[in-house]
C-alpha cells in the first residue's frame, strides 16, 4: 500500500468523502491560465472545448444520432403560468449563451457560434381529450419519440421544449438537449433555475439569480490554452503508464455478433439490491478506506471478469469535469469520461482487489485534467468502428436516487423531474448505481444490437448475487465468489444433465449385431461401390470364423490388434472379428504418412497388425506379427461360424483410437466396450434408429472414431452401411449417384463434403428428398448454412448437429431445430447431453459459469474413455475427478469453449486452449 493509500485509509469516512470531492476539483498540476471571460466584441466564433469536437467528430461519420440527446422531463402539479413559464425559458436562454450555439465547419475543424437571444419555442400539446388511464401512455409515447429526434450540430437551436397538458392542474415539460451544449449535471443547474426564476416571474418579481461571469465559449478557450506543453505532457504520463498493455476490448459474451457498424439501440433493465448488502458493503469499503464508488467498481469488474474469461479489464467512468468553482453554475458539455483499468490475475481476495481499485481510481482522480478524446489521441489505440476505443463498458454511482423529488413553488407549483424511457447506447453496458440509504438500485443500460433483455436480466441477477457474495465473504477469492443463485445452479448442474437411462449390462456392439444377424440374416449389411456386398448372415459367420483364428494367435481382452486395410466389406469383417475374439481394434489409415503410422504402432505396442497383400509394406514395423486377411481367407473357410465363447467384459477395451490434437503429435484414445454402447443408446433414443433409417452412409476416414459411429447407427439398428470412395468425397456428382443410387437416408457430413455437395444440388435443382437423417457435425455451423441445407432436404429431414471428441466417444450432444430465429451469423447450438452424458461449463476454479457467460467445456458420464494408452501423465492433465458425480467419476477437460443457452442448449465458441 502506498504512503498515499496509508493516509487515505486513517481519514474518517466523511473525510475520504471530502477528499474525493477535492480530487476532483483539482488536478495534479495547478493552472497556469486564469479562466476569465473573452470579450466578444466582432468576434463571432469560438473554438470548441476537446469534448464537443469528439462529439462534432462523431457527427461527421454519423450526423443526427439521436443518441446524444439528453432529456429532461419535469411533471409540473397544479396551476400553471404559461406565460411566466414562458419567461423562464427565454431567460435561462439569454443568461446561457450555450443553450443558443451551433456548430459551423471551417477548414480544419469546426467552431462555435452563438446566436441572439430569441424566445423558445414550446410545442404544446393538449391530452384532455383521451380517456385519463390513456393520457399517461400517449404522454410517455410522445416523450419517447421527441427524444429520438435527432438535432443537427449546424442548425440551432439545440434544445427544444414541449409542454403536454394532461388537465387543467397537470403538465409535463419535457426539455431536449444534444450532448455537445449539455450534460447530466447541467440538467440539475437547469432544474435549479426553471424553479427559481419560476418562482419569481410567477409572483411578478425580478430574476433572482445573478448574471453568470463566464460562459461556456470561456472555460473552452481556457481549456486549450491550459492543457498544453508540460501541463498535458505531465497528465498524459500518468496515463501512458496506467494503460500500457491494456487489453483493447473486452470479449463479453453476446446474444448476437457484434455488427460491423452499430446501431446506438438500446435499453435498460433495472434492479434493487437488499439494505443489509448496501450497509455490509459500506462497511467493508469503510475498513479498507475504499468509498462505495470503488467497492462497487471492483465487484463490476469482477463480474466483467468472470463473464468475458480476461482478467485486464477497463471500465469507464463519468466524471464531472468542473473542477473550478466557477463551472459549477454553468449548463454546458464538461463530463469527461476516466479509462479506470484493473488486473486480476492470480486470482486475489476481493479484499486484495479492493486495495487496488483504490488505488487505481486515487491515481486516475488526480489526473483527470486530460479529455478522454486527447486520451485516445495520444495512446491511438486499434480502431474500431464496431468498438468504441480503451473500453466497452462504463459504471457509474450516484450518491442519492435519481433525482424524482418535489420541490414546490412560491406560487404553489410542483415540479417533479421524471425518469424518461430511453431506446439508445452509447455503449454496450451501462451499469448506473445510486446509494438510496435502503439498498443500491441498478439500472442496466445494453446495445440490443448485442443483447437481448433477458441476458441484461440475467446479468443484473449475477451481479446481485456477487455482492452477496462479497458482503459475506469479501476474503474469498474472486474466482470462489458465488455468481449463480442456488435454483440456477441446480439447473446447470443437474436439470440440464438429466439423461440418466439404464443401459443394458453386456449389450455391446458386437453382442447387439450378433442377435440382429440371428433375426435377419438375409438383411443387407454392407456395400461398396462396385457390388461388394455382405448381409448379416454372411458378416457374421465371417467375422466369427476371424474370431475363432484370432483367438489361436492369442488376441482375447485388453489385447491390442492393428487394421490396416483398403475401405471395402472386409474391413468390417475384421473389426468384428476381432471384437468378437475379445480384443481391441487399432485403425491404420493406408493414406497416412508413414512414419505416423510406425508411430501409433509404436505407441500402442499392439501384439498384431490385419492387413491386405497390396497393403503389406504400408506399416513400417520390424518384428510386428502380421496376418494377411485376403489371403488366409481360403484357411478361415474351415473355422466355425458360431460365435466363440464372449471373453471380453463391459470395461473392457473395444477400441484404441489416434487423435492428434492441434499439435499433431498422435495419443491414442482407449474407448471401452461400456462407452461405445453408450453412444450407440444416446444415438438410438435420439435419432430413432429403430424406426427410422435404413441406409446409412459411411464416409468418415477409418482411423477417425466417427467410423465406429457410422458402423454402430448402421449395424445395431439393423440398417445397411453403405462405404463411399474416398476420392468421391470432393466429387458431388459421384457422391449424388451413390447417396441415390443406394437410397441412402442417413448420413453425418464434415463441412467441405457437405458444402460442395450442397452447391452441386443448387446448381443442378435437385434435392435429397430420401434423407431421414443428416447429420452435420465436426465444426460450427451458422445458421445460413443451415438455411441452405433445409433448402435442399425434404420436410420430414432431421437436420441434427452434434458435438463429439474421441476422448469422451465420439459424440457428446446434439441440437435438432426445424427452424432457427434470425441471424444468419449466429452459431447454430450444439444442443443438449446424449443419454448417460453430461456437459458442464466451467470456469478455470471449476465452477459453473451462469447462462450466457463463456466458460471451459467439460464433459462426464459413460462417454469418458480411459485415457490415452502409455500417456498417463497427460491423462491425469485431461481427465479430472469429477466434482459434481459420484465418488471416482471422472471429467474429460475439453479444450473448447462454449457457453449454455437460455434453454439449456450448449453453444460451441471455439478453442479455449492449445490442446496437446
Amino acid at each position: 500500500m502506498s504512503d498515499t493509500s496509508k493516509r487515505f485509509s486513517n481519514l474518517s469516512p466523511e473525510k475520504q468523502d471530502l477528499l474525493m470531492r477535492k480530487l476532483r476539483q483539482k488536478s495534479a498540476a495547478a493552472p497556469v491560465a486564469t479562466l476569465v471571460a473573452r470579450p466578444r466584441n466582432a468576434v463571432s466564433s469560438f473554438p470548441l472545448s476537446f469534448a464537443q469536437q469528439r462529439l462534432w467528430f462523431l457527427d461527421q461519420f454519423d450526423p443526427q444520432n439521436p443518441q446524444y440527446n439528453i432529456p429532461l422531463a419535469v411533471r409540473l402539479d397544479g396551476v400553471l403560468d404559461g406565460a411566466a413559464l414562458q419567461r423562464c425559458l427565454d431567460e435561462l436562454v439569454r443568461r446561457h449563451e450555450v443553450l443558443r450555439t451551433t456548430l459551423r465547419a471551417e477548414e480544419g475543424g469546426a467552431v462555435q457560434v452563438i446566436a441572439p437571444p430569441a424566445p423558445v419555442v414550446i410545442d404544446t400539446v393538449d391530452l384532455q381529450s383521451l380517456p385519463a388511464e390513456a393520457r399517461e401512455k400517449e404522454a410517455r409515447l410522445r416523450v419517447f419519440r421527441d427524444v429520438q429526434q435527432p438535432f443537427t450540430l449546424s442548425v440551432g437551436p439545440l434544445l427544444r421544449a414541449m409542454l403536454l397538458k394532461l388537465s387543467a392542474t397537470e403538465h409535463v415539460l419535457l426539455l431536449t438537449l444534444h450532448h455537445v451544449i449539455s450534460d447530466g449535471w447541467s440538467r440539475g443547474v437547469f432544474l435549479r433555475e426553471l424553479l427559481a426564476l419560476y418562482g419569481a416571474f410567477s409572483q411578478g418579481k425580478p430574476s433572482p439569480l445573478p448574471e453568470l461571469a463566464i460562459q461556456y465559449v470561456d472555460y473552452a478557450a481556457w481549456q486549450r490554452e491550459w492543457l498544453q506543453g508540460p501541463v498535458l505532457e505531465a497528465q498524459l504520463a500518468y496515463w501512458r503508464k496506467q494503460l500500457q498493455g491494456a487489453t483493447q476490448a473486452i470479449e463479453l459474451p453476446t446474444d448476437r455478433p457484434i455488427p460491423a457498424v452499430p446501431t446506438t439501440q438500446g435499453a435498460v433493465v433495472s434492479a434493487h439490491f437488499p439494505r443489509e448488502v448496501e450497509a455490509a458493503l459500506k462497511a467493508l469499503g469503510q475498513k479498507e478506506g475504499a468509498t462505495p464508488f470503488m467497492v462497487l467498481l471492483a465487484a463490476w469488474q469482477v463480474l466483467l471478469s468472470r463473464y468475458s474469461g480476461q482478467d485486464d479489464v477497463s471500465v469507464g467512468t463519468p466524471i464531472a469535469g468542473r473542477n473550478r468553482a466557477e463551472l459549477e453554475g454553468l449548463i454546458g458539455f464538461f463530463v469527461n469520461t476516466l479509462v479506470l483499468r484493473t488486473r486480476i490475475e492470480g486470482n486475489p481476495t476481493f479484499r486484495e482487489l479492493l486495495q487496488q481499485v483504490r488505488e487505481t481510481t486515487l491515481g486516475a482522480y488526480a489526473h483527470q485534467e486530460v479529455p478522454f478524446e486527447k486520451l485516445v489521441e495520444e495512446l491511438k489505440p486499434e480502431r474500431n468502428l464496431s468498438r468504441s476505443p480503451l473500453f466497452q463498458v462504463m459504471f457509474s454511482l450516484q450518491n442519492a436516487a435519481p433525482a424524482s423529488s418535489a420541490a414546490t413553488t412560491g406560487s404553489g407549483l410542483t415540479l417533479r423531474a421524471l425518469e424518461t424511457e430511453g431506446s439508445t447506447a452509447k455503449f454496450e453496458l451501462s451499469l448506473d448505481m445510486a446509494e438510496t440509504g435502503q439498498g443500491f438500485a441498478a439500472a442496466l443500460e445494453y446495445s440490443t444490437d448485442l443483447f437481448e433483455a433477458a441476458t441484461a436480466e440475467r446479468m443484473l441477477k449475477h451481479f446481485g448475487v456477487l455482492l452477496e457474495g462479497i458482503a459475506a465473504r469479501p476474503d474469498a477469492r474472486v474466482l470462489d465468489l458465488p455468481l449463480l443463485g442456488e435454483v440456477e445452479r441446480q439447473q446447470v448442474l443437474v436439470e440440464w444433465n438429466a439423461t440418466d437411462v439404464a443401459l443394458p449390462e453386456g449389450q455391446g456392439i458386437p453382442e447387439r449385431f450378433a442377435e440382429l444377424a440371428r433375426v435377419q440374416p438375409e438383411a443387407p449389411a454392407v456395400v461398396a461401390p462396385g457390388g461388394e456386398a455382405l448381409t448379416y448372415g454372411q458378416l457374421e459367420a465371417q467375422a466369427n470364423q476371424l474370431a475363432h483364428h484370432l483367438r489361436s494367435l492369442g488376441v482375447g481382452p485388453e489385447v491390442l490388434v492393428g487394421v490396416c486395410l483398403e475401405r471395402t466389406p472386409q474391413l468390417l469383417v475384421a473389426l468384428l472379428g476381432i471384437l468378437k475374439a475379445g480384443g481391441a481394434y487399432v485403425p491404420l489409415d493406408p493414406s497416412y504418412p508413414a512414419d505416423r503410422l510406425a508411430l501409433m504402432v509404436s505407441e500402442s505396442r499392439m501384439s498384431l497388425l490385419l492387413t491386405q497383400r497390396a497393403l503389406e509394406g504400408t506399416v513400417e514395423a520390424p518384428g510386428l506379427r502380421r496376418y494377411l486377411l485376403d489371403e488366409e481367407a481360403p484357411a478361415r473357410a474351415a473355422l466355425p461360424t458360431s460365435a466363440p465363447t464372449r471373453t471380453a467384459g463391459f470395461e473392457n477395451l473395444a477400441y484404441v483410437v489416434f487423435t492428434s490434437g492441434s499439435t499433431g503429435t498422435p495419443k491414442g484414445v482407449m474407448v471401452s466396450h461400456r462407452s461405445w454402447a453408450n453412444a450407440y443408446l444416446g444415438w438410438e433414443r435420439s435419432y430413432g434408429l429403430k424406426q427410422g433409417p435404413r441406409s446409412h452412409l459411411q464416409m468418415a476416414s477409418f482411423s477417425f472414431d466417427v467410423f465406429g459411429g457410422d458402423v454402430s447407427r448402421a449395424l445395431c439398428s439393423g440398417g445397411n452401411l453403405v462405404l463411399c470412395p474416398r476420392e468421391w468425397l470432393l466429387e458431388p456428382l459421384k457422391l449424388h449417384g451413390l447417396m441415390e443410387a443406394e437410397a441412402v437416408d442417413c448420413a453425418e457430413f464434415v463441412p467441405a463434403v457437405l458444402r460442395g455437395l450442397l452447391q452441386h444440388l443448387e446448381e443442378t435443382g435437385q434435392r435429397l428428398e430420401g434423407m431421414r437423417v443428416l447429420i452435420a457435425g465436426s465444426d460450427a455451423w451458422y445458421v445460413n448454412e443451415y438455411r441452405r441445407i433445409r433448402g435442399v432436404i425434404g420436410p420430414q429431414t432431421r437436420l441434427i448437429n452434434s458435438y463429439g471428441i474421441s476422448e469422451t466417444t465420439i459424440d457428446s450432444t446434439w441440437f435438432e431445430s426445424e427452424a432457427l430465429e434470425a441471424g444468419d451469423n449466429r452459431l447454430v447450438p450444439i444442443g443438449r447431453p446424449f443419454a448417460n452424458v453430461r456437459m458442464y461449463v466451467l470456469d478455470g476454479a471449476l465452477k459453473p459459469v451462469p447462462p450466457g457467460v463463456a466458460g471451459e467445456l467439460y464433459i462426464g458420464g459413460e462417454g469418458v474413455t480411459r485415457g490415452y494408452v502409455r500417456r498417463p501423465e497427460l491423462t491425469a492433465e485431461r481427465f479430472v475427478p469429477d466434482p459434481y458425480g459420484a465418488a471416482g467419476a471422472r471429467l474429460y477437460r475439453s479444450g473448447d469453449r462454449a457457453r449454455h443457452l437460455a434453454d439449456g442448449n450448449i453453444e460451441f465458441l471455439g478453442r479455449a486452449d492449445t490442446q496437446v
